[in-house]
């Protein structure tokens, strides 16, 4: 069986819901991520930002030009997510992909021992997918035939 820590994500970028739009605007394009776990000063996970959360935002402000706010003045407590699926490190990858597929999910937080150690994403899916394929690949050129 293949455990979602074998493919998971350890180095994670996280911010306090006091963080702004902005902030998380920052991070995921200095560190090229669509997903931050939002945590409290002890590490403790409340809630997760995606960039379709952000862009949600970006996109509401624009549209509103009276209700117009300047991203730098947007909380991630006000847009985060709260209720936060997750996995544990050592569940089955199968089981937490058919997870993320059944509810359209683009990634879970992933916990051991009750603390956030990772994330898996759907793009750690598809490179999982394309080594698999690679593999089986390289197997039908090496048959004989």
């Amino acid at each position: 069986m293949i455990t979602v820590d074998e493919i998971m994500t350890t180095e994670i970028f996280t911010l306090p819901a006091t963080a702004t739009v902005a902030d998380a605007i920052h991070v995921m394009a200095e560190r090229s991520i669509r997903h931050i776990p939002i945590v409290d000063s002890e590490g403790n996970l409340e809630g997760l930002v995606t960039r379709h959360d952000v862009m949600d935002v970006l996109d509401s402000t624009l549209r509103a030009k009276a209700a117009q706010r300047d991203p730098a003045t947007i909380t991630l407590a006000e847009i985060m997510t709260r209720d936060v699926l997750t996995v544990d490190a050592g569940a089955n990858l199968r089981r937490a992909a058919l997870f993320l597929e059944e509810h359209e999910f683009s990634c879970l937080p992933v916990m051991a021992e009750g603390r956030l150690s990772g994330i898996v994403t759907d793009a750690d899916l598809v490179a999982v997918a394309i080594n698999l394929l690679e593999q089986l690949e390289i197997g039908r050129e090496a048959e004989p035939g």
